[in-house]
């Protein structure tokens, strides 16, 4: 509302063309000082984990002119917009990787992946953990469950993968993985691996994250998994260090000691 009002008193009735005079420089800088301001009110105001959506900030920027006065960050977020759209397509109907995709569709992604870090609006996230916290959804990782680890945890039969969330509670140094699980048989219920983590800052882009503990409810389903718990838990476990390579207000991406490439959206 203010960025509004600020907009309304800046611009002047039209005057005939011989007599128009270039923008003063100051009122560029007037309003780049209120939409930062702006920013600063919503990321302690109203909005979750330090965002505001997506369709507010472009309103924001369109109704006070900064993207027609910056065509250098115009560029940018529409080169990174373009990149993300081509990214999700290609992660149409490959489950998140979870159970293998082909090494060219692999390599496409990869590809993609690479382009989009190479736009990274934030190459500083520890430094900027608020734009970090909240629950994100697993969209797409390199960890596979093949062969005979898909058949002793049953997940070719009677039990499929739900979604994967992580949650991160940035004032504790936690982050909270949760995979969901589906159960088939005489009674259908649904439960899921809980893993409980602490990170500490290593670097301006990564963190060093260390296992707590583990949980899998209800009951039945542990039953289910406890012959093979270890080797759930060694798939799933996020001990070790992870490399923030780009975050946006949607979309995050991660690398960690293992060589995986980790995408996740907010959810």
């Amino acid at each position: 509302m203010r960025l509004a009002k600020m907009t309304t008193k800046l611009v002047q009735p039209p005057i005939p063309a011989p007599h128009l005079a270039p923008p003063s420089p100051n009122i560029s800088k007037m309003m780049k000082t209120q939409r930062a301001l702006s920013a600063t009110h919503h990321r302690f105001g109203h909005y979750p984990s330090g965002f505001r959506p997506i369709s507010t900030v472009k309103v924001a920027e369109e109704s006070s002119g900064l993207i027609e006065d910056n065509p250098d960050i115009a560029g940018e977020e529409s080169r990174a917009d373009q990149i993300k759209a081509d990214l999700y397509e290609a992660l149409q109907g490959i489950n998140r990787g979870i159970f293998g995709v082909p090494s060219a569709k692999k390599s496409e992604i990869e590809d993609l992946v690479k382009l989009l870090e190479s736009q990274n609006p934030l190459p500083d996230p520890t430094l900027h953990l608020e734009k970090v916290g909240g629950c994100w959804k697993l969209v797409y990782s390199t960890i596979t469950i093949l062969g005979s680890k898909r058949t002793k945890l049953g997940l070719r039969d009677f039990i499929t993968l739900g979604d994967s969330l992580q949650i991160i509670d940035v004032a504790e140094g936690k982050a909270v993985n949760v995979i969901k699980f589906n159960a088939r048989g005489l009674n259908l219920f649904n439960g899921q691996l809980t893993i409980e983590a602490s990170f500490k800052i290593a670097s301006k882009s990564r963190v060093d994250i260390s296992y707590n503990s583990s949980t899998i409810t209800p009951e039945q389903l542990m039953n289910l998994f406890r012959k093979n718990y270890d080797l759930l838990l060694g798939i799933f476990n996020p001990e070790g260090w992870l490399e923030i390579t780009y975050v946006d207000a949607s979309l995050r991406i991660g690398r960690d000691d293992k060589g995986n490439i980790f995408i996740l959206e907010r959810s």
